[in-house]
């Protein structure tokens, strides 16, 4: 506040002045210096209190939980894993088959293994691809169509790092693994479903 005589600023231990000679308005009338002067005392009065009581990342993840910034600090790529199905075909599939769990299961991919062993990744980028490059296609495999050595995620990393995971390659799907193995695939939709963003 600017005005030390006043009833609060008498009856406070601490008086802060935020005191400002001019407002940048044109006519010195509408609060504008004066009302960033106060932003700024209450943004280093918080981050002083953060310090001070050293309230970290998982603190604020727990009491504001509900909110874009605690969910990028709280939820798990497991939490969004569980509301999909686990798209997934062997390295010899027909294309038909690859094309039917692709579309069955609603994520627009499917991973490739070779027995339990993820080798690789067919998306509607890939179908369309094949598409281009081959007139007669039914006899391909999957392996044949397949983009190899996918992107991959840990199950328990969070779930704004596979966001910048597909941001970094421009990828809309990454699959999940945990210690190697294949456990399903999350989309860039699950992501912003959470309202992180």
């Amino acid at each position: 506040m600017a005005n030390e005589d006043s009833y609060l600023a008498k009856n406070t231990d601490y008086h802060l002045n935020t005191w400002v000679s001019e407002e940048i308005c044109p006519n010195n009338l509408a609060p504008t210096t004066s009302t960033t002067a106060q932003m700024t005392m209450g943004d280093v009065l918080a981050v002083a209190l953060i310090k001070e009581r050293q309230f970290s990342s998982q603190d604020f993840a727990k009491h504001h939980p509900g909110g874009a910034l605690g969910k990028k600090l709280y939820l798990k790529v497991a939490d969004l894993l569980l509301k999909n199905e686990v798209p997934k075909v062997a390295a010899d599939a027909m294309v038909k088959t690859c094309l039917l769990e692709i579309s069955q299961k609603r994520l627009g991919a499917t991973a490739v293994l070779n027995g339990e062993d993820l080798i690789g990744i067919i998306t509607d980028g890939d179908v369309r691809r094949m598409l281009e490059q081959h007139d007669d296609f039914l006899m391909l495999i999957a392996e044949d169509i397949m983009t190899k050595n996918p992107k991959t995620i840990e199950v328990d990393s969070l779930a704004y790092d596979a966001y910048r995971l597909m941001e970094q390659y421009n990828i809309t799907q990454v699959p999940v693994v945990e210690n190697g193995l294949y456990k399903g695939m999350i989309h860039l939709h699950d992501i912003l479903k959470e309202g992180i963003f």
